[in-house]
């Protein structure tokens, strides 16, 4: 009788340890490797600058302004069509 007492507590354990095992198979992530001529250009130099200002303004000033422009009240005013087509 005592043993069915710590069931459910046996269960989660034993779901525990499953989970922990199945993590600790996961493989390591890897980084592409470096290549000098490749991150030395100056157009890469260039990007690593302009690519942080560019997801800045896309998410404090283009996003909103889209959200903005697509509010049905204001939408005809800014020519916002809806695309009906579903993205792949």
């Amino acid at each position: 009788m005592s043993h069915e007492r710590f069931a459910p507590l046996r269960r989660s354990l034993a779901a525990l340890c499953l989970l922990v095992g199945l993590a600790l198979l996961g493989a390591p992530a890897a980084a592409d490797e470096y290549d000098a001529r490749r991150a030395g250009h100056p157009l890469r130099v260039a990007a690593y600058v302009l690519h942080p200002i560019g997801v800045t303004l896309d998410y404090l000033l283009f996003r909103p302004a889209h959200w903005v422009g697509s509010l049905p009240v204001i939408r005809t005013l800014f020519g916002h069509e809806i695309n009906e087509q579903p993205q792949r």
